[in-house]
This record gives C-alpha cells, structure tokens and sequence, in this order.
C-alpha cells in the first residue's frame, strides 16, 4: 500500500510538468482528483491494509491529497498570471497623449451662481442657511406681514397642500424661523427653491430660484444694506458697479426698495440686456418691518434690520445673455451642456 502511494505521488510530480495550458490542467486533475482518479482509487484498497496499519495508510493518502490538492491551485494560479500577462503584452496601445472625450458632466449654471454669491457672502461674514422647500403657512404669510385677506394666499398664485401647508412662494418665507433662531445680531443668506402658479413664458417659471439674506444688529441702516448689496454685485460681476434705489413695497420690509445695478455689459448706455434703459433691476430690498421683528421674538426698540432677496435665475439670464428662463429647468443638454457664464 505505501509502494502505491508513493507511486502516485513520483507521477504527481512528472505529470505537472507537462503542464501548459488550461486544459492540461482539468486533464491532470481528473487524472488524480476525479471521481476515477488515481487519489480517488487509494481510498478503497484500505480495506486490504491490516488494521493496525489502517489509521497510518489514511493519513498518508490524505497527505498526498493535500499535496495534490495545493500543487493544482498554485498551478490555477500560474496559469491565470500568464495568460493575464499576455493578454496586457497583446493587447492594442493607447495613445495617451490624444484627446478624449470623457462624457463628464458639470454642474448646472444655477447651482454654478448660487456657489459664486454664497461664498461671496460668507467673504464677507454672513452664515448659509438652508431653507425648507414645504412651508407652514405662518412662516409663509403671517410671518412676514401678509394678512389673510392678501391676494398671494389665492389658490391662483400658491400651491396649496391638502394639510393645510404650502410650497414655499418666497425665500422670504424662512424669516421667521432664521429671526427666531438667532434671536438678535445675525447675517444670513438663505437660498431655495420656490414655486407659484405662474403662465409659463420667457420670463416667467413655476419653479424659480431665490436667495433671501437679512442682516440684524443695533442701528443697522439702510447704508449697510447699501454696501453689502453693492460689495456682492461687484464680486459677482468681477467689476465695480454702481446701484441705485428706487421705492418699492413689500409686506415685510418698511421703507422697502428696488435696487438697479448699472448694466455691466453697455455701462449704462443701453443695450438689448438691459432694454435700453442702462439699469437692471435685480434686488428687492429694505429695512425689515418692526411686525416681523416683533414676531420673530426680537425687539424693534433694541434692534433693527435689512433684509434683501436676489433671484438666481435672472443673474444667471444676464451673465448667460440666455433669453428664455424656461430653458433652465428643462434638462435640455444641448443648451446646458456648452452653458458658459462669463464677465
């Protein structure tokens, strides 16, 4: 019995050596390890061994097993390097040094804009906070001195949610909750998404994109709102820019103000961008309401504030040149991907 092991083993070791493909491989360990195979055979010729020699035979056939067994993964092993070497060895070169189109994607010009002013703001001290996109209807209206009886509440212009609570239609709509949180001294930018039942035109959306920003503080003026406002639009622009403002009205704010930007592009001549009137209107703005001061738990005798709004959309239309505001939210790759935005 130990004659035949040994046997099996010596041809082992010159049958590997014939060893040069895949298929010899399967050949050589069915030869051995299939269910004919040599190691296979070992196990019945026991019954003939005596048995006090019985346990000794088992451990050495198992020991050849093993050994088999170990030799035929290594050789697995062997075999895949090489053909994996060849493979590399024949396989087509490349050159690296011509252009390739990788198909990578780049941010949308909103989201390019937006990251430009917040961290214009953040240069300049202010804290970016986000704002929720489903609004309760105090934070939306009541908050920010819209009475019940205000034509924005119509089911006309707000999306109305069955529990009571609105899409937001106004970045203004998180006044409150910023207000409140701070509860005195604070400079935030709260930019989002708002929507309004709006007619879909060139200039109009849906589903538009605002920044709110509000600056409280004891004596805060409308000279602050001034600098900060004029110090933003002249980084974004990369020149100096000259603003103006005329009143306006807003709930919230008291006075209130739009402020003009002197159109970048023709200096205040006139040009198609700015319709010939050489200023652009981009920021609503003015000193915030005592009422909404009030409400937010601050008190008005203490501090006042400044608070403004600035749509991404329409900077984006006017660094862009873009003509139509639709083309944004369409996800239309042959606009946006060659989307370049430069002053």
């Amino acid at each position: 019995m130990l004659q035949k092991i040994e046997e099996v083993k010596k041809q082992f070791a010159l049958d590997v050596d014939a060893v040069v493909t895949p298929k010899d491989l399967e050949e050589l360990r069915l030869k051995y390890m299939g269910k004919k195979g040599l190691i296979t055979g070992l196990m019945p010729m026991l019954k003939d061994v005596p048995n006090e020699q019985k346990r000794e035979m088992g451990m050495k056939i198992n020991g050849v097993k093993t050994e088999i067994e170990n030799a035929l993964a290594s050789l697995t092993e062997s075999l895949e390097a090489k053909r994996v070497a060849e493979q590399i060895n024949n396989a087509e070169k490349i050159d690296i040094t011509l252009p390739v189109e990788t198909g990578v994607g780049s941010l949308h010009p909103r989201t390019i804009i937006q990251k430009e002013v917040e961290d214009v703001f953040i240069s300049m001290g202010f804290v970016v906070d986000m704002g929720n996109e489903v609004e309760t209807e105090f934070n939306n209206f009541d908050a920010v001195n819209v009475p019940a009886t205000h034509p924005a509440r119509d089911v006309q212009d707000t999306f109305w949610l069955n529990n009571g609570q609105v899409l937001k239609t106004h970045t203004s709509a998180g006044q409150n909750r910023i207000l409140s949180k701070y509860k005195g001294t604070c400079k935030v930018v709260f930019p989002g998404r708002c929507f309004r039942n709006e007619a879909l035109d060139a200039g109009h959306e849906n589903t538009f994109f605002q920044m709110e920003g509000v600056i409280v503080d004891e004596n805060v003026s409308v000279a602050n709102l001034i600098y900060f406002m004029k110090e933003m639009l002249s980084k974004v622009f990369k020149k100096e820019v000259e603003v103006r403002l005329r009143p306006g009205f807003f709930p919230f704010t008291e006075p209130s103000f739009e402020m003009d930007v002197k159109c970048p592009f023709c200096g205040g001549s006139g040009c198609s961008t700015c319709g010939g009137s050489g200023w652009i209107e981009l920021c609503p703005c003015g000193m915030i309401h005592p009422n909404v001061l009030k409400m937010a738990g601050i008190d008005p005798e203490k501090y006042s504030g400044c608070a403004f709004g600035l749509g991404f959309d329409r900077l984006v239309m006017i660094k862009s040149g873009l003509n139509d505001i639709r083309a944004l939210n369409s996800g239309n790759l042959k606009i946006l991907k060659p989307f370049k935005l430069n002053i």
